[in-house]
């Protein structure tokens, strides 16, 4: 399967056919919209708009949640049409942050390093109380409020199957933290978090929680990883065989 193959199929089980539980969809004719009541958890996963109707569908967008006065975002990929999205967004008012790429392995083709039994100190989190070592590892490598953990991935710890949360201990010390999705309508695996406290890096933490999440994914028959990768994560990821798919923008739109 080439990358144009896997692009399209990522398209269709990740963005049009992609269930969240309890983020109510909507199809419409030209995007998928998901929103979640009384949260500021409301995104626009996929669209396919053209040079005639792509302003008048995003002015509906931005009435539709003025109204209800909720922010939201649209995460737009560049094979995404029409060409000139991003520019179109950004005059509707729209703020794009820096792209993340994202990264795809076939696990069919998984490399040995990935496969070997983990040396390092990686444990599985299987209490929601234990997710203040998650919290105290993201709030050192990016400096931000992440008391968001605590809700949203302890309430999906809860579904049977759904999330394996990972933390690396460098002497005791969370070190390193990462998670992967297993959606039941997909063929992909989702790799979040992976981010390594700057005092433990160099110490192959990030690799043996990735290898963790590899390891599973296999076992629960996936066929697809793909994840976000920041700039930090790319090399990494990409010397472990991920391949480029394709450059992801969060474009963040907020109520006046």
């Amino acid at each position: 399967m080439d990358i144009s193959e896997i692009r399209d199929l990522y398209d269709r089980q990740q963005r049009v056919e992609m269930e969240f539980p309890g983020v109510d969809k909507l199809i419409l004719p030209d995007l998928v919209r998901f929103s979640q009541a009384g949260t500021k958890d409301n995104f626009i996963l996929f669209s396919k708009l053209n040079e005639n109707n792509a302003d008048q569908v995003i002015q509906d967008q931005i009435t539709y949640f003025r109204s209800i006065g909720q922010p939201f975002v649209w995460k737009l990929y560049d094979h995404d049409t029409p060409a000139d999205l991003k520019d179109r967004l950004i005059k509707h008012g729209f703020v794009s942050k820096e792209p993340d790429a994202v990264m795809v392995l076939d696990l069919q083709e998984t490399p040995d390093e990935l496969l070997s039994p983990i040396q390092a100190d990686v444990r599985l989190i299987t209490d929601p109380d234990q997710l203040i070592d998650v919290i105290k590892i993201l709030k050192q490598v990016w400096d931000r409020n992440f008391d968001w953990v605590t809700k949203r991935l302890g309430d999906n710890m809860r579904i049977p199957g759904y999330l394996n949360i990972y933390v690396a201990y460098w002497e005791g010390q969370p070190a390193c933290a990462g998670w992967v999705f297993f959606y039941p309508k997909s063929q992909f695996a989702d790799l979040r978090g992976g981010s390594t406290v700057p005092e433990f890096r160099k110490h192959g933490l990030y690799t043996a929680v990735l290898a963790a999440r590899v390891q599973e994914a296999i076992r629960h028959g996936y066929r697809f990883l793909v994840i976000d990768a920041s700039p930090m994560s790319r090399p990494i990821v990409a010397s472990h065989g991920f391949k480029f798919l394709d450059y992801v923008h969060v474009c963040d739109w907020k109520p006046d």
